[in-house]
């Protein structure tokens, strides 16, 4: 990987071995995808793989209730890359079908119905596009959350039946910002006001100083519950291996 100008060295550093274990991922695995959630880690992902020209197709999953701010991401890093990212949709049955059993909000009612919504916008599609893959790419990262901290570079995926790749999962936020600003990756404007993280608008909200930078996200549930399903199993994030064992 040809040297990131002006980066921090251990920056740099994490970068080409991010890039090592993405080239890795999409030989050994192929076909690899990456499940680009259009936030920040993500966001450095995408510059990744396409100013390295990796050989992992580039997805994101449109729940139908994204941020404006999102859609206008979308636009702006397509003509910055000159690439397209494919747009998954969920199946309009599975979403009508939510609405009549828990209403157009129901999800701020109780955890299953939350878990429903999720699952109709996000696991369901999710798992389409995962089938017949060898590996799916995430910014999962261990210093997010409470329900991340045991995150590895490479797990297996029973609920998918593939691998997991997660080349930041040791990456720290101020790192992740260092890399953006330095190559100038486009983000989400929603950062800037205050969005750490950022999913579906009415599920997402601005944190304040002091709390976990997940805090946002289902900000009606307590911390040990705020997944939507897309990393979990059994109710568990998926069990881990250490980089370079077999999965």
């Amino acid at each position: 990987m040809p040297t990131l100008p002006e980066l921090p060295a251990p920056v740099a550093a994490k970068a080409a071995t991010a890039v090592s274990l993405l080239r890795e991922a999409a030989s050994r695995y192929a076909p690899v995808v990456f499940a680009n959630s259009l936030g920040a880690e993500d966001m450095l992902l995408t510059d990744l793989i396409w100013r390295e020209r990796i050989a992992i197709d580039i997805f994101s999953l449109d729940t139908g209730r994204l941020p404006a701010e999102t859609y206008a991401l979308i636009a702006t890093a397509e003509k910055h890359y000159g690439q397209r990212i494919e747009l998954i949709f969920p199946r309009p049955e599975s979403v009508e079908g939510f609405v009549q059993q828990y209403g157009i909000n129901g999800f701020y009612d109780s955890i299953e119905a939350r878990k429903a919504c999720c699952h109709a916008r996000k696991v369901e599609p999710l798992q389409r596009v995962l089938a017949g893959k060898g590996a799916w790419v995430t910014g999962l990262r261990a210093a997010q959350s409470t329900t991340r901290v045991n995150v590895e570079p490479i797990a297996p995926d029973d609920a998918n039946g593939l691998v997991k790749i997660s080349p930041l999962a040791d990456w720290s936020e101020e790192e992740v910002w260092a890399y953006i600003r330095t190559n100038n990756v486009p983000y989400n404007a929603l950062h800037d006001q205050g969005y750490p993280s950022i999913g579906c608008a009415p599920c997402t909200r601005a944190i304040q100083p002091g709390e976990d930078i997940r805090a946002g996200r289902w900000w009606w549930e307590n911390p040990q519950t705020k997944e939507c399903g897309l990393h979990m199993v059994d109710g568990r994030l998926q069990r881990i291996v250490k980089e370079g064992t077999a999965p």
